[in-house]
């Protein structure tokens, strides 16, 4: 079993300072139409911010492979060196294309687990489900048609089906599943991007959303799943492979078996911290909002799966 004192509970606000350092980088790029910048801005910030902890950190979900990406890519080592080993699943920014708009749900997004505890999941599209706590394990299934899943989180709730909201990536590779959703009655919360929000939604209160289904990135499933532990939802995952190349990154990374379906706890297992902070205003959190004085505040949210805390965090950054 992993020794469950390496993740020191002052990783916790620590962590919040670095998805801080992100957003408040990404911010400045909002509206601005330009998703690159924005990304590299949110990346060098939370670099240097992982480089002042006292960890030895490597970055087993990142922003691609060595050669594709100069900062922050799959297998870099990140901070001081000098402390305990630790597995980093990060995403400097979800929700490029999002911010590039100005519009909702962007966030910084990293988790914190013990050595060995996240899947090291190649840059490929994961299937994913998710629901919130409260239900019996195995209430919804990868396997199973939407609309069985529907029925499942609607009969659990004492509510109707057409009752259940479902959050979706609007994406024309669901497009057969909304329709089935539409012909049950069932609502749907169509996103554009921002699946790692949506997954959390589903056990958040105030959302309105009951599930979480579709297929994304891989790396943000982890992620979510992450985020999951600490709230005690469900989550399941499988790998998508599109071509021979996609499926030769995954035997890089010593996966062997393609079909798997993933557990939560296969995909996020140990001592997990999951911190985010919002870039734009959200449906979990406030974006960044600058003074005209020079400062910020930031709005944040930081979990620990062992402890089951949820800390709610706003900051106001006032210049010196």
């Amino acid at each position: 079993m992993p020794d469950q004192t390496k993740l020191d509970r002052v990783l916790v606000i620590e962590l919040v300072r670095v998805t801080e350092a992100a957003a408040v980088a990404a911010s400045l790029f909002v509206g601005r139409g330009n998703e690159k910048d924005a990304d590299a801005a949110a990346v060098e910030a939370m670099r240097e911010a992982l480089n002042t902890l006292q960890i030895e950190g490597t970055v087993v979900i990142g922003e691609g492979e060595r050669d594709e990406a100069p900062m922050l890519y799959i297998g870099e080592k990140v901070g001081r060196g000098n402390g305990p080993k630790i597995d980093i699943a990060l995403d400097p920014l979800e929700g490029t294309t999002i911010t590039a708009k100005g519009g909702p749900n962007a966030l910084a997004v990293v988790a914190f687990a013990e050595n060995g505890c996240l899947l090291n999941a190649p840059d490929t599209y994961m299937e994913k489900i998710a629901v919130g706590p409260g239900f019996e394990p195995g209430i919804v299934d990868l396997d199973r048609r939407i609309s069985e899943n529907v029925e499942a989180v609607a009969k659990a709730k004492n509510i109707k089906p057409q009752e259940v909201m479902v959050c979706v990536l609007d994406r024309p590779r669901h497009a057969d599943m909304i329709a089935d959703l539409r012909a049950m009655g069932a609502a749907i919360k169509l996103i554009p991007d921002g699946d790692v929000a949506g997954a959390m939604e589903t056990a958040m209160p105030d959302t309105g959303v009951d599930l979480y289904v579709g297929t994304g990135g891989a790396p943000e499933g982890v992620l979510a799943a992450a985020a999951l532990r600490c709230l005690g939802g469900q989550f399941q995952g499988r790998l998508v492979f599109r071509n021979d190349d996609e499926r030769a990154r995954a035997a890089k990374w010593g996966i062997t078996d393609l079909e798997r379906k993933y557990d939560i706890k296969e995909l996020a297992s140990g001592d997990v911290i999951f911190a985010a902070t919002g870039v734009t205003d959200g449906s979990l959190l406030r974006g960044v909002k600058r003074s005209k004085y020079g400062g910020y505040a930031t709005h944040s949210v930081v979990m620990r799966s062992s402890t089951r805390t949820i800390r709610w965090v706003e900051t106001d950054h006032i210049p010196a």
